[in-house]
Formats: C-alpha cells, structure tokens, sequence
C-alpha cells in the first residue's frame, strides 16, 4: 500500500487531535503555528491534510513568521495546496493581527517619545518591500490627530514634498508633527538624503510655527531617532 494511501484528512484524525476542536477545547494558545495556519487552509487536498499544508508553507519561509507575514499573494499562491482563496484568507489574518498592534480603543495615543511613535508606526510600516514616508499630525498636547502616508517609492529611497507635510498639518490643526519613514534593508543609519530632508522639514516647520518633533527611521527590528540622537 503506498504512502499516500496511509495518509489521514483531519476528519480521520481523533476529535481531539483536530486543530478546530483542540481550539475549541484547549484554547487559542494550544494550537501550534501550522495548526493555527491549517485552519486558515481550511479542508487540505486529496494528497495533503491542511496540516502538511500549513507545515510546508512554514518551512517554504524558514518557520519564520515574520518572513511569512512579508510573503505577498503570489509567493502564497505558488505553495502546493493554496489556491487563491486561501491565500486571501491567510492575508486578511496578518493585516488583522497588524491592525490590532496600532488599535487604541478610541483612545489617542501619547506620542512624547520616539519610542511611542515607533511602537505606534511600526504595524503600519513593518514588512513592507519598498520604502514609505508618514506624517504623524499631533496635537498641543502630543496626542495623536491622525497619521498620513504621503509618499510609496523604491526599495532603497521615497520621494517627499515639503509642501504635502505642511499642508496635512495646516488641514489638521496639528501644532506638533513628526515624520517617519522605513528602511527595509533594516539598516537604521541615516543616510545623507535624510539629513537633507530633516533640515527642509524643520525649516517649513518653523515658517509655520509648527514644532517638529522628530524623524523616526523605522524597521522591523529597531528605529533611528533624530531627536534622541541630538540631531533635531
């Protein structure tokens, strides 16, 4: 008899053994990565159970859950057993999980520090392949207004109009601002590019008599921050 033969779906598994009951059962916190991942796969294929599924897209990216919240639809789709339904379903799942990380209950965030900045942007810019550049609108008194994204470039530079940051701020009624941008190389040195727009940001802010609070270069793993480091 071939192997394939001998191989169970989950709904030849013992009720227990089966990710949605042992969630059900055991709670959320029991399940390991590709039994959580397995119930987003749903039914698996006449080869495969959603678990063998679940745990070859996990070896696909190391077992690395950050290397797999950065995969994209097509490097989803191209794993045996996730078509596109799937695939949508398993990206849903991480933008609701990044969602959640800058969730605030109604409430607007204290900003006063690099560090709550960066924890506040990091969902939003986390993952991403290319380099994007935000505006984050404060009021008098560092709570948040809103934070806007202004511009989306290229892997190693974003193009950023002075003009736009300004105008966000003035539409806003925003006193404080502080501006933002990734590196996805994961570097946080600055490069002399960032320095350049640092010094036209302060200067435009203080022609508006707007307090420019810091420049943040955010990864994944750490930020750089222009004020803490005494360069603002």
């Amino acid at each position: 008899m071939s192997a394939t033969a001998l191989r169970l779906t989950i709904r030849q598994w013992a009720e227990e053994d089966r990710p949605s009951n042992k969630l059900r059962n055991l709670g959320v916190q029991s399940l390991t990565d590709a039994e959580l991942l397995a119930i987003l796969v749903g039914s698996g294929t006449m080869q495969h159970s959603a678990v063998d599924i679940a745990n070859h897209a996990l070896a696909t990216f190391d077992r690395d859950l950050c290397k797999l919240g950065r995969a994209d639809f097509d490097e989803l789709k191209a794993i045996e057993g996730i078509g596109t339904y799937t695939a949508c379903k398993i990206m849903a799942a991480i933008e609701l999980g990044r969602r959640r990380q800058s969730a605030h209950a109604g409430i607007a965030p204290d900003l006063s520090s690099a560090t709550a900045i960066y924890r506040y942007m990091l969902p939003k810019m986390q993952d991403l392949k290319t380099e994007e550049a935000h505006v984050v609108l404060m009021n008098q008194d560092r709570k948040l207004i809103r934070s806007v994204r202004i511009s989306q470039g290229g892997i190693t530079e974003t193009s950023v109009d002075v003009r736009i940051i300004i105008k966000q701020a003035v539409l806003c009624n925003a006193t404080i601002i502080a501006f933002c941008h990734n590196h996805p190389s994961g570097s946080i040195r600055p490069s002399k590019a960032d320095d350049n727009l640092t010094r036209s940001i302060k200067s435009a802010c203080d022609l508006m008599r707007i307090h420019f609070q810091d420049h943040v270069i955010v990864t994944d793993e750490a930020y750089y921050s222009y004020h803490e480091q005494g360069k603002l």
